[in-house]
């Protein structure tokens, strides 16, 4: 019951768009189409869950046991970049097509908040939202994860990223096709306008726990 009470945290009630306004830059500049939409979105979620596995691993079995766990934060970017740069070449090579389209926007995945505060949030280094009942262990002072906490929290926050990024994206096409919008409103001013109004609609979930 408590991993259940992760996912659905992690998913709807603590999303990390919605509550720590993460991934903003993609989330504006990618969502005007959903198929590119859609293609984020899963690179997002193949970088987000396999660069945190490995960062935990290598934190905790690494870097702490050698009394360099200072070091975590350089590791962690490096791990991330190394997965982007293989999503990159692999669009490039299957999706071309897609790939043209994220444009700059694959790439920067890279820095992209939400890939980086995952991974911290597994070992103990983030802001990991209280969710009750949960169990931690500790590692070097800090209290992290467990391995089915870490694989369920690094799944289910991308695809939570993931179901607003694509909810919002077909939004904002029937936003851009609406020719009675007022001229000040138009391009991102309505965007963080919408954006605000699913996030207030996304607060009635905080009752869950």
């Amino acid at each position: 019951m408590t991993y259940i009470i992760l996912i659905l945290s992690a998913v709807l009630i603590n999303n990390i768009v919605l509550t720590r306004f993460l991934g903003i830059c993609p989330f504006l500049g990618v969502s005007k189409n959903p198929k590119n939409a859609l293609g984020m979105s899963g690179a997002v979620i193949f970088v987000v869950f396999f660069s945190t596995i490995l960062s935990y691993i290598l934190y905790r079995h690494i870097l702490v046991p050698l009394g360099i766990g200072y070091l975590y934060l350089v590791s962690f970017i490096l791990i991330i970049a190394s997965f982007v740069q293989f999503v990159e070449m692999f669009m490039k090579k299957k999706m071309p097509g897609l790939y043209k389209s994220l444009g700059i926007f694959l790439p920067l995945i890279t820095t992209n908040c939400v890939v980086l505060t995952v991974a911290l949030d597994v070992v103990g280094r983030g802001s990991l939202p209280a969710i009750p009942g949960l169990s931690t262990i500790l590692v070097n002072g800090t209290s992290m994860l467990n391995y089915w906490g870490m694989l369920l929290y690094a799944i289910a926050v991308p695809v939570g990223f993931a179901i607003i990024f694509i909810l919002f994206s077909y939004i904002q096409v029937r936003l851009t096709n609406t020719a009675a919008m007022p001229k000040p409103f138009q391009g991102n001013a309505i965007a963080l306008i919408t954006a605000g109004l699913i996030a207030m609609a996304f607060a009635a979930f905080t009752g869950m726990l």
